[in-house]
C-alpha cells in the first residue's frame, strides 16, 4: 500500500528543499525597481554572499542558473583561442569545459583517479610541463554532484603555486556554498561560481560569480564580448538596473535575503557542522546496507566524500525501480545516477535539512528495498543514528 499522505520530500541535488520562510518572503507583488527599499535590500546581499565564500573581491548576481554563471565567468576573462585545463572528478567540470570549448577556447582535461578527487600531484606535474604558460586557467568543481566527490581546493592552489604557474584558479562552488566551507581568498581562488538553488535554499534562477583583483585585471585586459555577462557595468553601475542588465529578479532577491538571514541566524559554523553530521549518518547507513548487499559508496577515499551529496552504487540492483517506489508510494524523490555512475542513485543532503528529514529518507529507502526483496542489511537507520550521535 502507498504511504504518500503528507508533505513530499525532495532529496535531489538541487533544487533543494525551500524553507517556508523563503517562500513567504517571495510571495509578494512586484515592487518599484527604480527606487525605494528593493535597492537597499539588493545592496545588502553582496557583503553577505562574499562572507559565505570568504572573499573581499567583486560579486555579480545574474538572472541565470549555474550553467549561465559558468558562461559569465568564462566570457569575462578569456579571449578566443586561449587554453584552459579542466580537472575532471565527475560530470560537471567537463560540462564547464564544454561551454569553454563552444566559446572558442582550447580545452584540455586532466582526469582524477577513478572514484576519487583531483590529484594535486598530477596537476603540479602537468603545470610544470607547461613551460610556456599557455594554460591560462584551471577549472575545477569543489563538490561534484554526479560523483559525490569533494575536491581539496587549498591543495590544488598549493600545487599550482609549487609549479610556479600563473594560471587563474576558477572554482565551481555551487554545491558547496552554504553547505561546507568555501574560503576563496584564503585558498587563493581567482574566480568562484555559485548559484542559489542548493545550500542557499532559494528557487533556481540566480547565478553568482565572484572575482578577485587578478581576475578583474584579466577582464580589463580582454574585455567581454557579451553585454549581458559583462562585469564592468555591474561592478560600477550608474543606475540600479545595470546590476542585472535590465529588470531585477524581484521575488528571488526577497527570497535570497531571507535565506541569508536564516544562515547567519544559525551561524556558518553550525550550518557546516549540521551538514557534516548528517552526511556522516548517510554514509554510515549506506555502508551498513552494503554489508549484506550490493550497496557501495561511489567515492572510495573517505577524505574526498562530500557533505552535501552522497552517490551510491547499487551493483545489479535496479536503482530506478527503487527510486520509483520511493517517489510513487513513499513521497521521497531521490537523485538519478549520472555519467559513469548510471547504475546508482544519489541522496542530496544540502540546505534546509535536519536529522528527521534524512533519517526519514533513509527509512523510506529501506522500506522500498524490503518491498523489492532486495539483498541488503537492515538497520541502516540505527547505524545512521549511532553515527550522528557520536
Amino acid at each position: 500500500m502507498p504511504y504518500d499522505h503528507g508533505r513530499h520530500f525532495l532529496a535531489i541535488l538541487g533544487p533543494s528543499v525551500i524553507p517556508d520562510d523563503v517562500l513567504r518572503a517571495m510571495h509578494r507583488p512586484a515592487v518599484n525597481i527604480y527606487e525605494g527599499p528593493l535597492i537597499d535590500l539588493t545592496h545588502s546581499l553582496y557583503p553577505d554572499l562574499k562572507r559565505i565564500v570568504g572573499t573581499k573581491g567583486e560579486a555579480f548576481i545574474y538572472i541565470a542558473n549555474g550553467h549561465g554563471a559558468w558562461e559569465a565567468a568564462l566570457a569575462n576573462v578569456f579571449s578566443g583561442g586561449e587554453s584552459v585545463l579542466v580537472l575532471e572528478s565527475g560530470m560537471f567540470a567537463p560540462g564547464w569545459g564544454e561551454i569553454a570549448s563552444r566559446m572558442g577556447l582550447e580545452v584540455e582535461t586532466l582526469s582524477a583517479p577513478k572514484r576519487s578527487g583531483v590529484d594535486p600531484n598530477a596537476l603540479e606535474a602537468r603545470l610544470r610541463g607547461d613551460v610556456g604558460h599557455t594554460i591560462k586557467a584551471v577549472l575545477v568543481v569543489q563538490i561534484d554532484t554526479s560523483s559525490g566527490v569533494w575536491n581539496d581546493i587549498a591543495a590544488i592552489r598549493q600545487a599550482m603555486d609549487a609549479a610556479g604557474h600563473p594560471a587563474l584558479l576558477m572554482v565551481d562552488c555551487i554545491a558547496a556554498t552554504g553547505c561546507v566551507p568555501c574560503e576563496m581568498d584564503a585558498w587563493g581562488v581567482d574566480v568562484t561560481v555559485s548559484a542559489c538553488q542548493k545550500g542557499l535554499m532559494t528557487p533556481p534562477g540566480l547565478g553568482i560569480v565572484f572575482a578577485n583583483e587578478r581576475a578583474m585585471a584579466k577582464h580589463r585586459e580582454n574585455g567581454c564580448r557579451s553585454s549581458y555577462w559583462d562585469w564592468t557595468p555591474r561592478a560600477n553601475p550608474e543606475r540600479y538596473y545595470q546590476l542585472f542588465a535590465g529588470t531585477a529578479p524581484v521575488q528571488h532577491l526577497f527570497g535570497l535575503r531571507q535565506a541569508l538571514d536564516m544562515i547567519f541566524e544559525e551561524g556558518l559554523d553550525a550550518v557546516y557542522r549540521r551538514h557534516r553530521v548528517i552526511a556522516r549518518g548517510v554514509r554510515a547507513a549506506v555502508e551498513h546496507w552494503g554489508s549484506g548487499g550490493p550497496f557501495e559508496l561511489n567515492v572510495i577515499d573517505p577524505d574526498a566524500r562530500s557533505d552535501s551529496v552522497t552517490t551510491i552504487l547499487t551493483g545489479d540492483l535496479d536503482a530506478d525501480e527503487m527510486r520509483a517506489i520511493c517517489e510513487a508510494d513513499l513521497d521521497v524523490t531521490l537523485g538519478i545516477g549520472l555519467g559513469q555512475t548510471v547504475n546508482a542513485f544519489r541522496i542530496g543532503h544540502m540546505g534546509h535539512i535536519n536529522a528527521p528529514m534524512m533519517l526519514g529518507t533513509l527509512g523510506s529507502i529501506e522500506l522500498a528495498l524490503t518491498r523489492m526483496n532486495a539483498p541488503f542489511s537492515p538497520g541502516a537507520v540505527e547505524a545512521a543514528v549511532a553515527s550522528m550521535a557520536q
